[in-house]
């Protein structure tokens, strides 16, 4: 048989080679989920006859286009609730048993996909010998939206469809990709944003334990799930914005997906998440990894120096704020916290935009990395710690080391044109893309990102907090955010007392 064409549990695919790198495109792992399966758990794919053809990716999960995905490169011409499909890259369709790294898109649980430019596997396989995966997930209001409170059983992990979409894509990884040249025994999962996000609840969801034995987890951690009182009331907005009374949710099967997204989109940022539903999530993520569900998986974490500076150069309210909007924002977003903060991270109680922005990405990204580090740190699992420090030059340096400023260069994609408006195009930066692409091949392959490119990067741990800084000139510094940790350690005693 052509090494083009493998033969799958569900039937023949045919896949493409392109400069010796073989792809195999819009592979469906799951049944469609729609009409009756919409809000329901995944199903299995059924089996068809002859060789499909898996050359093309398939439509994304359905999404309103924003203008900061645009701007990362997300392709929405192509959607379709129909869209649990997956991607694979590999140097050959053989019996070599590679790493297997399985990617898990960003985008705040509402946006992106698999089958973005950014994550081509083409690089992971050619130079490093690896058989990569990019998944597609329920997003928004079709993944993550609570029903099991108000509809009861038939819809108990309803809040949870787009990690069981992920959970059931690792599942065909196990059972598949030997026949693409990947061990099932050795399989890293890695992603960004809501995609690290969705790895901090698989090491601490049930049903995905055994599935991965390693995970890279790059801005996001454990920290994002609501528990089922919260989710529930989001759930009932998005009815009352429906009006669909709590007693007629079959109802929400008929609806066109676009009103669904419509109601969604009239929700707070980051309102659909992973629930603590008790029956696919029982307990937080972070409650699970400290009584020791992932103690065998090997993590490596990290967060980019200035995550939250895209997101306010992106957003109309910080346009021109003077004293007295930059005060508000600080207050719908901090609250009671705005005189504690005051009196800890400023000299002279004034309030700024670079002030708003570091606070945030202490509270959303590095705060988290840290607790997950500690927590698998103290079930003895390895841990290796990073941050990443390069700072774009686009937007007169604005953006500086901002959020998922690093995928281009974990991925070795950067001269893509849709990167270069990101990156900027100093051929400098492909030193650091050498360094980040080949950490995360070596920790694919043996749970160890040295390489000899870099300095010594030891384990991470409470005493010393080694922490890898990549930037054209990387290097290990024990605990480079400690004054900005301590003093927010210092606020969240103050908090509980």
């Amino acid at each position: 048989m052509s090494n083009l064409i493998v033969e799958s549990t569900y039937g023949k695919l045919r896949g493409e080679e392109v400069d010796g790198v073989y792809a195999w495109k819009g592979i469906p792992f799951a049944k469609p989920p729609v009409g009756p399966l919409r809000f329901r758990a995944p199903e299995l794919p059924d089996t068809w006859e002859g060789v499909r053809d898996a050359t093309s990716f398939s439509p994304v999960a359905p999404q309103t286009q924003r203008e900061i995905m645009e701007f990362f490169g997300n392709d929405v011409s192509n959607v379709n609730e129909d869209c649990l499909y997956l991607n694979v890259w590999s140097p050959s369709a053989d019996d070599k048993k590679r790493p297997v790294m399985v990617w898990i898109h960003g985008g705040a649980f509402v946006t992106g996909s698999g089958s973005s430019s950014w994550y081509d596997g083409a690089s992971f396989a050619e130079q490093g010998d690896v058989v990569v995966v990019t998944i597609n997930y329920r997003l928004g209001v079709l993944g993550f939206l609570h029903l099991g409170e108000i509809g009861g059983n038939e819809y108990a992990t309803s809040g949870n469809c787009g990690i069981l979409d992920q959970v059931a894509a690792l599942q065909w990884v196990q059972d598949n990709i030997a026949k693409f040249g990947g061990d099932p025994n050795n399989v890293t999962i890695f992603g960004e944003s809501a995609g690290a996000m969705s790895i901090g609840v698989l090491l601490g969801f049930p049903s995905a334990q055994g599935l991965f034995q390693k995970a890279i987890l790059q801005s996001g951690a454990a920290a994002n799930a609501h528990p089922s009182e919260t989710a529930t009331k989001v759930a009932g907005h998005v009815l009352a914005a429906l009006q669909i009374e709590p007693t007629n949710l079959a109802k929400l099967e008929e609806l066109p997906v676009e009103q669904l997204l419509q109601a969604a989109d009239l929700l707070p940022s980051m309102s659909l998440q992973p629930v603590i539903d008790g029956v696919s999530l029982p307990k937080h993520p972070q409650e699970a990894i400290a009584e020791g569900m992932s103690k065998e998986v090997t993590v490596l974490i990290g967060t980019n120096k200035d995550e939250f500076n895209i997101f306010t150069a992106f957003d109309p309210e910080w346009k021109d704020a003077d004293e007295a909007k930059i005060k508000s924002l600080f207050e719908k977003n901090f609250g009671p916290l705005v005189p504690v903060v005051q009196q800890h991270f400023t000299q002279n109680g004034k309030l700024t935009q670079e002030l708003f922005n570091k606070l945030v990405t202490i509270t959303i990204f590095t705060h988290p990395a840290q607790i997950l580090a500690e927590l698998q740190n103290a079930q003895g699992a390895p841990v290796w710690m990073y941050r990443f420090d390069w700072e774009t030059p686009v937007f007169n340096g604005a953006l500086k080391a901002t959020h998922a400023l690093e995928i281009p260069f974990v991925w070795n994609t950067l001269d893509l044109p849709n990167t270069i408006n990101f990156t900027g195009d100093k051929p400098d930066r492909q030193i650091v893309a050498n360094q980040m692409h080949q950490a995360w091949i070596n920790f694919a392959r043996n749970g160890n990102p040295n390489t000899d490119d870099l300095p010594e990067w030891p384990q991470y741990d409470v005493k010393q907090r080694a922490t890898m800084i990549f930037n054209i000139e990387s290097k290990t510094v024990n605990d480079p955010n400690q004054e900005e940790r301590l003093k927010w350690e210092q606020i969240a005693m103050a908090l509980k007392q």
